[in-house]
């Protein structure tokens, strides 16, 4: 306490409330510390509004507002953080008009950004702390930066700050310095920011560069993420720099050598290669022979005797294989590969193993409408053509004889080593019983037989010889037969009689009427048959009888008239 007799003797300070004066630190309470003005009495200041009171000790000198002169207990009423807070704010106005620059640290997170110390609480927006909005804003609390001054309310008296407009101009100063001295082929340190489908874009600390997935590895990647990650420090090459539109390309397999530089010499044609399978398309599998070098293996380079319709019927990606360098087209970074070339080619002695009239065995492994794939060893087939299968029977499809899986002898007709075709026969392993038919029936024997097969206009039966006889509608029973199946069935036993032979339609026809005719009736029949052309076909029969039923009945009408004359 200042006394009368002290005061008297100095003389007493003017005072005034607002008014900012030095005072001097007295004593630190844990609420409180009391601050000696000159005044008559000690002020007391809150604790709260020191950071640090641990920092502070007696005899400190220190800023004080004056709020009071005097309170309730007598004693003097000061604020230090207003004092610093009128000083700070005269300070801001003087040297931080709107797009000045000033240092800050930050106090704490609050609604939509953060608060600042600058001398005076400002506000940054979230969206302003940074180039990207954080995501925690709480990483910055504690930190100091420089932060542009945007906006300043008097009235309010409060500060808006943005760090982000700074750093963008920072960021442009550099962009323009780099794109300045950049040239292609620099190796530039850089952060990946971010990953697309099509490749990354590089932060080389002042502009972002491109790097193109196919400049990521000489090899195969299917995505950018295979190699890198957001946030990853690499070194990239720079490829180009387009200063007009600030772009640049950014490189990462250019660091290696291009492994095709010199590919014919590590991988000569005719060398045997191994490789990974990275990719199956149908018409073919890529194989990986070594990073950024891969050949395809075509569908027709997989086997020599088997049909592979598609590459994945054999290959699986991430198998290992062998192959055989078929060609390299360095320009076009390819190589045709092939895995058939490892085993020789069973075509090319085939004309040997199997010459023609070899007898062969093997299994039916397929069947078609037009003949039968026969397995003579492991990938080479045989065909028996349907007609190659029986001498004497019309088939119209194999599977009327032949089962798939069947075991069945044949005889090797043709090699055609060019095409890669066997042509087999199962009818050359007897003789052509129409080489001797004659010997075997003649026009006029009674023969007997099973009807094996129905036909509008007539029936065919099975014969002596595996040969079929044809029985015309009409020469089934003197009657006049409709439909074949009312008088007919199949496997049904009949006789009948021989009464033509056409060898060049390899046909017998036969007469079941016929089986009781007399020499003489039956030299009448033969004489229609004579009629017919050359090679005409039996069914044409029905309209020779025909004729000469209503010959024989018009020679009997002419007859019974001559009689009735003779008669007048």
């Amino acid at each position: 306490m200042v006394s009368m007799h002290d005061a008297l003797k100095h003389g007493l300070k003017h005072f005034a409330v607002g008014e900012i004066v030095k005072g001097t630190i007295i004593e630190i309470r844990p609420k409180e510390v009391l601050v000696d003005i000159g005044y008559k009495s000690e002020g007391s200041i809150p604790a709260s509004e020191f950071e640090d009171l641990s920092a502070l000790k007696p005899g400190d000198q220190i800023d004080v507002l004056i709020e009071r002169l005097e309170d309730k207990d007598g004693m003097v009423v000061l604020s230090h953080e207003k004092a610093e807070f009128k000083k700070n704010w005269e300070r801001i106005l003087t040297i931080c008009n709107e797009g000045g620059k000033i240092a800050g640290k930050v106090k704490s997170v609050v609604k939509g950004g953060l608060m600042v110390n600058i001398g005076v609480e400002a506000f940054v927006p979230a969206s302003h702390v940074d180039l990207v909005t954080p995501k925690n804003l709480q990483d910055y609390v504690g930190k100091t930066f420089e932060f542009k001054v945007v906006k300043i309310n008097q009235e309010r008296q409060n500060v808006v700050l943005s760090r982000r407009e700074l750093l963008e101009q920072e960021r442009a100063e550099r962009r323009a310095k780099l794109l300045a001295e950049m040239m292609p082929g620099d190796i530039r340190k850089g952060t990946v920011k971010n990953i697309t489908d099509f490749g990354a874009f590089i932060d080389l600390n002042g502009i972002d560069g491109l790097l193109h997935i196919t400049d990521m590895s000489w090899g195969r990647i299917n995505h950018p993420s295979e190699m890198l990650k957001v946030g990853q420090e690499i070194d990239v090459v720079v490829l180009d720099v387009n200063r007009e539109k600030e772009r640049v390309s950014l490189g990462l397999k250019q660091k290696m050598p291009n492994p095709w530089d010199q590919i014919e010499t590590k991988y000569p044609v005719g060398a045997r290669v191994k490789g990974k399978v990275v990719n199956v398309v149908p018409y073919g599998a890529f194989v990986e022979l070594e990073p950024g070098v891969e050949g395809l293996v075509h569908v027709t380079e997989l086997s020599w005797t088997k049909r592979i319709a598609k590459a994945s019927d054999v290959l699986k990606v991430g198998q290992e294989i062998e192959a055989v360098v078929l060609g390299i087209n360095k320009e076009e970074q390819k190589i045709s590969l092939g895995v058939r070339q490892l085993e020789p080619n069973p075509w090319d002695t085939a004309d040997k193993k199997y010459p023609p009239g070899t007898r062969v065995k093997g299994k039916i492994r397929n069947l078609t409408s037009y003949g039968a794939f026969v397995e003579l060893e492991d990938g080479l087939d045989g065909m028996i053509h349907v007609s190659d299968i029986s001498w004497t029977r019309k088939i119209n499809h194999p599977s009327e004889v032949l089962k798939k899986g069947e075991e069945v002898e044949a005889v090797v007709l043709e090699v055609d080593k060019l095409n890669q075709r066997i042509a087999l026969g199962i009818k050359q392993l007897t003789p052509d019983p129409w080489e001797n038919i004659d010997k075997l029936y003649r026009v006029g024997d009674l023969v007997t037989g099973k009807v094996t097969k129905l036909a509008s206009f007539g029936a065919f039966v099975g014969l002596k010889h595996d040969i079929d006889g044809l029985v015309h509608i009409s020469q089934i029973s003197e009657e006049r037969v409709d439909k074949i199946k009312n008088v007919l069935k199949v496997g049904q036993e009949v006789t009948a009689r021989v009464i033509k032979i056409d060898r060049a339609e390899r046909r017998i026809g036969l007469s079941i009427k016929a089986a009781n005719y007399t020499p003489e009736q039956l030299q009448a029949e033969q004489k229609l048959l004579e009629a017919l052309k050359p090679g005409e076909d039996l069914v044409a029969l029905q309209h020779a009888f025909e004729a000469a039923e209503e010959a024989r009945q018009s020679e009997r009408n002419k007859e019974a008239g001559g009689e009735g004359e003779k008669q007048r």
